[in-house]
């Protein structure tokens, strides 16, 4: 018996040894002739009988004793690698991806070393491309050290991000710039951007992101400066967990004791309202006046907020938080079973000191007076305290021939603020006789965005000439909620006292804003294998269809102060609907709601967009070095209003019935190994959003700016040209140089209502051409010294030149209001486009010691924001000069922990945009003062 005993006890200990001498090398096989990975190739360990098949994805993996290998990859018609020198260590994963050529029949012998430049298969994905493309693996985020996204997208050519969120692609402005999420659209938290938060998305989260920058047939029309597709994973080859914690500290806006707040809900912290803030009466109770119902009057008044004055307290620093969980399980002999899953947690706190808003005009009187004049401005404090949680758990099941995927996106966001501002006021709206007023403001908007999404890819034929469907299904329901606004603005007497002055400041406001959306893409692709030219070719094919529903509605409530004496006590408006102050019948005194406040059908809409796709495009090679995609995409689009304003009633009207044809044409012909030269030409389109073709009326009543939709919008249509030389080097160097003309008809541009500075709208104001020049280089310091080979020079510039042919109305007006010795010229700047774009930074990353560092500096030029008509002048957005450093290091067993330093604008860099005019000196449109903050995070995993 103790014999069997101590063999089992040999068996299990030589049986663990075995196990924990192993090591697993796992990759992708790739289609060199299409850069799509490459199912069912063999991957054989030389000289054994041992070896895999790569699956449906082209990926594979292979379990090995610790030692050194060669491996053959091959694939019938296919060129024959060898993989040599490839090192397996105990309980270590080697990521080893190759590329196979056609029309080979010789043996290629490759050697490598257990370390994969991923970097370089980047690099590979563009050389291979048809249509210019930048990209960024997991891993090359990771060397970054970037925590999200939109920290680590910022060092892609021609990429600027706007407000730390939102991508920007060859300066142009959000407008012509998309994101998707796994190929499908998603709106993001403001869903009148056509890009998504990019700060959402933990790096820990995504597999890859892809900057497309030319147009293919199978991709959506409706980009011109870049398709941004964020590809989340799918699941590890093994099993990963990983947690982080990490902390912001911005001297200027942190433990300051001025940090301005108000006390919300319990339920703050996790980024919602728990009821506290809910309109405390129904939407359609008629509000009686003085002389009307008496007691239903003072209860209704009472039911409302108290608490309109913010209140300082010390503020917190930044802090977040979160784990990734992922794995994959064999279910039968060759199906797997994968789960990823997140959870992240941002906890942001903000304090402008000074916060800046105002409004000019022109002279209205003397076109000799070149200064402009004053019609409001805003000084104050803001505090701020924004909440991001972002969920994901995605469901991956693999057989040899398909694959099916879920994916569930959670993200909830709750932004508090609150504000005191000094401000001046026009009485003629033109300049001069200034009233002086102050400005409390207490506001609270939770956002949130449920994602599903549902794909299959299937390989229908098993053989050379296969055919393989995808599909895809994504529902999207999102919310922005503006809970219980709470403005009061008083206006000062001589004395000093203040009192309510609905002339010169309006009425103090309570106001709840609520959009719902529902959004429902799918998708079709077919993809044909075929010969052409007597080469292997691809035929691809399919459709999408998209619909998106908005429901809008504002509720406001407005107050009055009834007496002899509408003076505020102390200026303090908590005493407003204090108890003792609200109205009472007996005395005929005290704050109350005004009469006739009821919910207004002008303040609500409702909107529909049907977009219905089909495409088909063809790839092959007219000879050997010269490879081609033709390509054809019709979309369908309408637009349905349901809305009213003073004068017309609109019931499910159709306001834009439209289709298109989208051609397309990219061309690449290598030069030689390791240099391209591509040509391309697309047609694409933007289209007016819910809210700027309507009839809405929208007010910010802290600014006191008022947007007004345009309901006679119509879609903007551009014409793409792009011509790009590229040189690939060894260890991740390249160069490439790149031309591009854009033709805009129609564009639609944000300006002003001709001598109202504080109204803002939306038009097609003329015709457009964009015309550019992109330059990049990714240089290793090896050539100096071979102690410097990691460290790389990065750099990136985009030159662009604007020019919009505008409109008679505008022309005229800008004409009519010019200053004396002022030429108008019919051309101006492009609303939104930037002359330039400079990323540039130094890149060091040495994986042996896991170490990487990088400081990267990023600047956009004066970028026209709103358009001026007549007496308003143009403003523009001043130029950010954001440089920021990085460090991140590994340590400990298998390097599982990590500890990373980020210092963001380290110039301390304001954020300025100024009205702009003939001899004039610059005025503040807005100023905001982000400061410099130093962060500190650590990861762990196991």
């Amino acid at each position: 018996m103790k014999n069997i005993q101590k063999a089992l006890v040999f068996v299990f200990f030589l049986a663990t040894y075995f196990s924990f001498a192993q090591g697993k090398v796992v990759g992708t096989v790739i289609d060199g002739e299409f850069n799509e990975p490459l199912p069912f190739a063999n991957i054989l360990v030389k000289g054994t009988a041992k070896g895999v098949s790569s699956d449906f994805d082209g990926k594979y993996e292979l379990e090995l004793e610790e030692g050194t290998y060669t491996l053959v990859f091959s694939f019938v018609g296919y060129e024959t690698k060898e993989v040599t020198e490839v090192v397996i260590k105990s309980g270590e994963v080697v990521t080893l991806d190759v590329v196979l050529q056609t029309n080979s029949l010789d043996t290629v012998v490759i050697t490598t070393t257990t370390k994969r430049d991923t970097e370089n298969a980047v690099l590979n994905i563009q050389k291979k491309s048809v249509v210019v493309l930048d990209g960024l693996s997991a891993q090359a985020i990771k060397s970054t050290g970037a925590s999200n996204v939109a920290t680590a997208v910022k060092s892609v050519p021609g990429v600027s991000i706007q407000g730390g969120k939102y991508v920007f692609v060859r300066g142009l402005g959000d407008r012509y710039t998309k994101s998707i999420l796994n190929g499908v659209d998603i709106p993001g938290l403001d869903p009148d951007r056509n890009t998504i938060q990019m700060d959402l998305f933990p790096t820990n989260i995504i597999d890859n992101v892809i900057v497309l920058k030319t147009g293919a047939a199978e991709f959506p029309a409706d980009f011109t400066g870049g398709l941004v597709d964020v590809v989340t994973k799918d699941f590890p080859s093994r099993a990963e967990y990983a947690i982080s914690l990490g902390s912001g500290y911005n001297p200027d806006m942190h433990f300051n004791d001025n940090y301005l707040t108000s006390e919300g809900s319990d339920t703050d912290f996790f980024g919602y309202d728990d009821g506290t803030r809910d309109l405390p009466i129904n939407r359609y109770q008629q509000i009686p006046g003085t002389f009307d119902n008496k007691l239903l009057l003072t209860s209704l008044t009472s039911r409302f907020q108290k608490e309109l004055r913010a209140k300082q307290e010390q503020s917190g620093m930044n802090f977040d938080f979160g784990f990734t969980l992922g794995n994959q399980y064999d279910i039968g002999e060759n199906d797997k079973l994968g789960y990823q899953a997140s959870f992240s947690y941002k906890n942001e706190t903000t304090f402008y000191e000074k916060r800046q808003d105002g409004a000019f005009v022109k002279n209205f009187d003397d076109s000799s007076v070149n200064s402009l004049n004053l019609v409001q401005s805003s000084n104050g404090q803001e505090g701020i305290n924004n909440v991001i949680l972002n969920g994901m758990l995605g469901l991956t099941y693999k057989t040899d021939m398909s694959k099916f995927k879920v994916n569930l996106l959670h993200i909830q966001n709750g932004e508090s603020t609150a504000g005191f501002f000094g401000q001046q006021r026009s009485q003629t709206g033109v300049g001069g006789g200034l009233e002086p007023l102050v400005k409390h403001a207490i506001t609270y908007t939770e956002r949130s965005i449920t994602n599903l999404l549902l794909s299959g890819k299937h390989r229908l034929t098993n053989d050379e000439n296969a055919m393989n469907l995808e599909w895809k299904l994504s529902p999207t329901f999102s919310k922005v909620m503006d809970k219980n606004h709470r403005i009061t603005p008083m206006q000062q007497a001589d004395n000093g006292d203040f009192f309510i002055s609905p002339s010169a400041s309006t009425y103090p406001i309570q106001l709840w804003r609520n959009l719902i959306e529902e959004n429902w893409s799918g998708k079709v692709d077919l993809d044909k294998s075929v010969e052409m030219f007597n080469r292997p070719a691809k035929l691809k094919f399919g459709g999408a269809y998209t619909y998106k529903f908005r429901d809008f509605s504002i509720d406001d409530y407005t107050f009055n102060i009834q007496g002899d004496d509408s003076y505020i006590a102390n200026g303090d408006p908590d005493n407003l609907l204090d108890s003792q102050n609200i109205w009472n019948p007996d005395s005929d005194t005290g704050t109350h709601l005004v009469f006739g406040d009821q919910f207004n059908p002008i303040d609500a809409y409702e909107g529909e967009h049907h977009i219905a796709a089909t495409y088909f495009s063809a790839e092959f090679n007219v000879t050997e070095k010269l490879n081609t995609v033709l390509g054809i995409r019709s979309e369908f689009f309408n637009s349905f209003y349901t809305g009213q304003d003073n004068e017309t009633v609109l019931e499910r009207e159709l306001i834009l019935d439209e289709f298109d044809l989208f051609p397309s044409a990219n061309l690449i012909y290598a030069l030689n190994d390791n240099s391209n030269l591509r040509a391309s030409y697309f047609r694409s389109t933007a289209r007016p959003s819910f809210k700027e073709s309507s009839l809405s009326r929208i007010f910010d009543p802290i600014t006191s700016r008022l947007f007004i939709g345009n309901i006679n919008l119509v879609p903007t249509y551009v014409n793409n040209f792009d011509l790009r030389y590229e040189y690939f080097g060894e260890n991740g160097q390249m160069f490439s140089v790149s031309g591009f003309y854009k033709s805009f008809t129609d564009p639609i541009e944000q300006s002003f209502y001709i001598q109202a500075p504080t109204q803002v709208t939306l038009g097609n104001l003329g015709d457009a051409k964009v015309y550019g020049a992109e330059f990049e280089l990714r240089q290793r310091l090896g050539f100096i010294s071979e102690g410097l080979d990691n460290l790389k020079v990065v750099a990136n510039v985009t030159v662009t030149k604007s020019e919009l042919t505008m409109s008679d109305e505008e022309y005229e007006s800008r004409q009519l209001a010019a200053r004396d010795g002022e030429s108008i010229d019919r051309e101006r700047d492009l609303q939104g486009q930037a002359p330039f774009v400079i990323n540039a930074g130094l890149d060091y990353s040495n994986s042996d010691i896991g170490l990487q560092t990088a400081l990267f500096y990023n600047i956009q030029g004066a970028t026209l924001e709103v358009v001026g008509i007549g007496l308003v002048p143009d403003v523009y957005t001043q130029p950010f000069n954001s440089l920021n450093f990085t460090i991140n290091k590994s340590f400990g067993e298998n390097k599982r922990s990590s500890v990373d330093l980020k210092v963001t604008n380290i110039l301390g860099d304001e954020r300025l945009s100024e009205f702009e005019s003939y001899k004039a000196s610059n005025e503040i449109y807005s100023l905001r003062d982000p400061g410099t903050e130093i962060s500190l995070g650590y990861t762990f995993k196991f």
